[in-house]
């Protein structure tokens, strides 16, 4: 797809469209569950590591093979320095991942495998309409040895970094989707 063409091109309302550099066009649906979700996660890295941290979101890291990705949430060493625009994979020490309705398989089962190849130490899949989080750790060659579940309403999760650093996810106060109201 050409530049002019993307230039010309209406998406549908509702969907976050992502430009790979590999010429692939993302189109993902952007619900107030998923937003709200990350805002949350946002919310609880300021709590967590103070408001300067290094913890972007849907802002592409570079991965080897051009595997690129823009991870709903990532938690970088302090110390990380942009490799031209981007962080590197290398900087990377959490990447969690909100599953929406049409991402479940990706982020349950493609971006474990993807980012436990690439040795990132913690994988967090947040799952609001299961209402649970997967916790990965110990990342192998075809994902990770490691996953415990905790369910949404059971605490507070602290997750250590290899920095020496927490993270504490407050699961108690994760965003669950409200009932859909009837059509009027």
């Amino acid at each position: 797809m050409s530049v002019d063409s993307i230039m010309h091109t209406e998406f549908p309302k509702g969907y976050t469209v992502l430009f790979g550099a590999d010429g692939k066009v993302i189109m993902t649906p952007q619900s107030f569950e998923h937003s709200s979700t990350i805002k949350s996660m946002q919310y609880d890295t300021i709590l967590s590591l103070g408001r300067h941290a290094k913890t972007p979101s849907d802002v592409y890291i570079d991965f080897p093979a051009d595997e690129n990705s823009a991870p709903d949430l990532a938690i970088l060493r302090e110390d990380a320095r942009k490799e031209g625009k981007r962080y590197s994979f290398e900087d990377v020490l959490l990447i969690s991942e909100v599953v929406s309705t049409s991402s479940a398989r990706k982020d349950y089962d493609d971006c474990t495998a993807k980012y436990g190849r690439y040795g990132i130490p913690v994988y967090l899949v947040v799952d609001p309409y299961a209402r649970e989080v997967v916790l990965h750790t110990e990342p192998t060659a075809s994902g990770y040895s490691t996953a415990h579940t905790r369910a949404y309403g059971t605490g507070k999760l602290p997750i250590p970094l290899a920095d020496g650093r927490t993270f504490t996810l407050d699961l108690d106060e994760l965003p669950v989707p409200e009932p859909e109201a009837d059509a009027r």
